[in-house]
């Protein structure tokens, strides 16, 4: 990728000649470098580099967007619900020193709109709903004008982007009812598309300089939000262009190698990651890494996950992390081990995230069949020949329990899906429906879920949308709310 010093003239004159900006929010090449630090999470650097600035030009309006997205990074990378709570006072300074600035430049509604949504998006962790939707609606509001005031600014797209995503894609819940009551609504193509647009077009413009975040933004909605089948293959494009110096890149790259069934490449990037002093600490990247090597039936990954026990400081992964080195013990044949890590799981930790509360579900239910955990994690990892091979001598007879009956026909309904043996899947899923309808575990619901996809696929769209409303009716079973959520936006795909 080019050298970012190379973009400071050419950006300079391309941007700056497009818009009238006063003085007071000049974005100049010290704040550039900043903020390129920033998205390399070298926030040190660009502390110092804001300081600096921040001393020459005391009120360039600029400085506080960016201390805001150092903060944002700051605390996305630690989870520390004390630190959040420490820094928040920061936010309402930053907005009044913008406000008051030049009603002429873009920046101005632009900049207290980016601080409103990156408090949002931190508070939505720590569950304080109601805060987070009134930033989300401000925040969406300020764009809104933003846009109708200056409808060449590209930059509003990336905000507009992740609330029309997370709008469209959020499960019925405390944070959407608040939403509602803001008459706020949203698309997620509609906010997928907007941020494919910027990352497609980003650098052919003189908005170059912005194109990481628009990617990391559009890596997130893709892979969590959206939860899309091209989310592998988009953010491996979109983050090619990125200097292997961002530690941002390797991230964006690892997650959603693990996430999408591409281990070994997850553990080479991780590996390969940049190191050193100059970057923020990040152990998530340890549980990441722990999540891949597990999903490998690498039994090394237990040193990943105590690190990050060890050295990690906020709310999230510690009942997931306590959950997996459960599993390594259990598939070593430890027995206590097992037992002493779900007790552990039970009582460390917080269930803000989705992982820890399925985590200390799995802690309450009963011992896993270990064959049935084995093809769980090789599925996970996309080790799709291998977990089928787990499974191929055994039959639901072989399992005592219904949970584990159907366990054992949803197992084998995923692997078969993504070998696309569709017709295998559909008559697993079927089994497992049959099975566990009744059961307060995911199996049966996620499998009608998998139904639909497939029948959507093969253009079926009665039964797409039969086996999607049977998800939906499905009630009283963990996770819900997010797998009615995902039915749902089936039917709406199908037009059901």
């Amino acid at each position: 990728m080019p050298k970012l010093s190379t973009f400071f003239s050419i950006f300079s004159f391309l941007f700056f000649s497009s818009f009238v900006a006063s003085a007071n929010f000049d974005f100049n090449a010290n704040c550039l470098k900043a903020y390129q630090n920033i998205f390399e999470l070298k926030l040190g650097t660009a502390r110092q580099l804001i300081a600096a600035e921040k001393k020459i030009h005391p009120n360039n309006s600029i400085v506080p967007l960016l201390e805001n997205y150092v903060d944002y990074f700051y605390l996305l990378t630690t989870e520390s619900k004390s630190e959040f709570e420490r820094l928040e006072s920061n936010k309402d300074n930053r907005i009044d020193q913008i406000s008051d600035d030049d009603k002429n430049s873009p920046y101005c509604l632009y900049a207290q709109a980016q601080i409103n949504l990156q408090w949002a998006l931190i508070r939505g962790r720590y569950g304080s709903y109601f805060t987070a939707a009134r930033e989300i609606n401000k925040a969406n509001s300020l764009l809104q004008e933003n846009t109708k005031k200056f409808p060449g600014f590209h930059l509003n797209g990336i905000g507009l982007g992740i609330i029309n995503s997370v709008m469209g894609a959020l499960p019925d819940g405390v944070l959407k009812s608040t939403l509602s009551t803001f008459g706020l609504k949203g698309n997620l193509q509609t906010g997928v598309n907007m941020l494919d647009k910027l990352a497609e077009n980003l650098p052919k413009s003189a908005y170059k300089p912005f194109y990481e975040e628009a990617v990391f933004n559009y890596a997130y909605v893709l892979s969590d939000v959206a939860r899309s089948p091209s989310a592998y293959a988009k953010t491996m494009k979109y983050t090619a262009r990125i200097a292997d110096s961002s530690l941002l890149k390797a991230y964006l790259q690892a997650y959603v190698c693990a996430r999408n069934g591409h281990t070994d490449e997850a553990i080479n990037i991780l590996t390969d990651r940049p190191i050193g002093a100059t970057y923020q600490a990040f152990p998530y990247l340890d549980y990441l890494m722990g999540i891949a090597k597990l999903n490998k039936l690498d039994y090394s990954a237990a040193t990943y996950f105590e690190r990050y026990l060890q050295t990690y400081k906020g709310v999230n992964y510690i009942k997931d992390a306590n959950l997996h080195l459960g599993w390594i013990s259990l598939l070593k044949g430890d027995a206590s081990g097992f037992s002493a890590l779900m007790a552990k799981t039970k009582t460390s930790g917080y269930t803000y995230h989705e992982r820890d509360k399925q985590a200390l579900n799995e802690a309450n239910a009963p011992v896993p069949n270990t064959d049935l955990l084995k093809a769980r994690l090789l599925f996970d990892g996309g080790y799709l020949t291998k977990a089928l091979a787990i499974l191929t001598d055994s039959k639901a007879e072989d399992f005592a329990s219904t949970k584990d009956k159907t366990e054992y026909y949803y197992r084998l309904g995923r692997i078969n899906d993504n070998l696309d043996n569709d017709d295998t899947a559909l008559s697993n899923y079927q089994n497992a429906i049959n099975t566990g309808k009744n059961l307060k575990y995911y199996y049966a619901a996620k499998a009608a879920v998998q139904m639909g996809k497939i029948y959507e696929k093969k253009k079926n769209l009665p039964k797409a949308k039969s086996s999607f409303n049977t998800a939906i009716n499905m009630k009283g079973h963990e996770d819900e709310n997010s797998i009615e959520t995902e039915a749902k936006q089936g039917l709406r795909r199908i037009g059901g």
